[in-house]
């Protein structure tokens, strides 16, 4: 079990790549796992300091995708607190980057990175020219 837990990436995963990937060759610039505020404890997979766009790129296990997420067979209860203890922190994260300022967008690990890098380039690309409060997720 522990080498299967230490093989989880906590940054630079497959999707988080691809979709820097795309982002760079569109010509955008950014910050890898940064921290948007100072002051908060939590990193953002890529962030847009003067846009002020944060993104992140969620796992489907480790952030309970409602289409994806198999509930463990072993030690269940604490793994369904330990799920919900992470989606409770993604809205409070989500909460305090906007009160702050800040466009929030949330992206699945199975969505089309194509799909989602377009959507990113559109909000930071429109941020720079206003800046809106809003919050992207296709987290259901």
């Amino acid at each position: 079990m522990r080498a299967v837990m230490r093989a989880n990436k906590a940054r630079d995963t497959g999707p988080e790549r691809r979709i820097r990937s795309l982002l760079h060759k569109a010509g955008l610039r950014y910050r890898v796992n940064a921290r948007p505020l100072a002051a908060l404890r939590r990193t953002a997979d890529v962030v847009f300091p003067t846009a002020r766009v944060a993104v992140f790129v969620d796992g489907c296990y480790w952030h309970g995708c409602s289409e994806h997420y198999r509930p463990a067979r072993a030690n269940e209860q604490f793994w369904r607190e330990k799920i919900d203890r992470n989606r409770a922190r993604d809205r409070e994260t989500d909460q305090l980057l906007a009160d702050a300022g800040w466009t929030v967008i949330r992206v699945w690990e199975h969505e089309s990175p194509v799909e989602a890098a377009d959507r990113i380039k559109e909000v930071v690309r429109g941020s720079a020219t206003q800046h809106q409060t809003r919050l992207f997720s296709s987290a259901v």
